[in-house]
C-alpha cells in the first residue's frame, strides 16, 4: 500500500474526528428530542409547561450548534481527503463506499439543517418563542421520519470501513 501525502492524512484525520464527534452529538440530540415527546403523538410530556418551556429549548442550543458545525466540518474535509488521497476508489471499495454513503445522505441532512439553522437563529435571537423551536423539533421529525436513526447506523458503518478497510483489491507491483 502506498503512503499517503501529509495533507492527505490531515483531512483524514480532521474528518474522522469531526465525524466521530458529530455522531457522537448526534446521537445526543436525537435523544434529547425524543425526551421532550410521549411516546404517541408528539404531545410534550407533561412536565414541561409554558414556565419551563423557554429554559429547556434554550438548553439545546449548544447541542444544535454543535451537530451543525461539526456536520460541515466533517463534510468539507471528508470531500478534500477523497480529492487529496492518490487512492483510486475502483481498487479501495471501502472508501467508495464511505464516499456513497455521504453523498447519499448528504441532501437529507443538508435539509434538516436548514430546520436546525433556523432553530439555532430563534434561540440565539433576543426574544424568541419556545413554540416555535417545539414545532421546528417536530418538523424535522415529521418530515422524514426514522431518517435520523438511519443515518446514525450509516455512519456507524463508517467506522467499520475507515478501520477495516474491506473490499480492498490488491496490486501486482512487477
Amino acid at each position: 500500500m502506498r503512503k499517503s501525502s501529509k495533507v492527505s492524512n490531515i483531512f483524514l484525520f480532521i474528518a474522522s474526528l469531526s465525524g466521530a464527534l458529530w455522531t457522537g452529538s448526534y446521537l445526543l440530540r436525537t435523544f434529547i428530542s425524543y425526551w421532550f415527546f410521549e411516546p404517541e403523538d408528539f404531545v410534550l410530556k407533561a412536565f414541561i409547561t409554558t414556565e419551563n418551556m423557554a429554559g429547556i429549548t434554550y438548553s439545546l442550543t449548544p447541542v444544535v450548534s454543535t451537530t451543525l458545525i461539526l456536520y460541515l466540518v466533517f463534510i468539507t474535509t471528508f470531500i478534500l481527503y477523497i480529492i487529496t488521497t492518490d487512492l483510486k476508489l475502483k481498487l479501495n471499495g471501502w472508501l467508495f463506499i464511505s464516499l456513497l454513503i455521504v453523498l447519499v445522505t448528504l441532501p437529507f441532512e443538508a435539509y434538516l439543517m436548514t430546520i436546525d439553522y433556523k432553530m439555532i437563529s430563534f434561540l440565539t435571537s433576543a426574544t424568541y418563542d419556545p413554540e416555535m423551536i417545539i414545532d421546528l423539533i417536530r418538523k424535522r421529525f415529521n418530515v422524514l421520519g426514522n431518517f435520523p436513526i438511519v443515518i446514525l447506523f450509516c455512519y456507524f458503518s463508517l467506522f467499520y470501513f475507515i478501520i477495516f478497510r474491506p473490499f480492498t483489491k490488491k496490486i501486482n507491483e512487477d
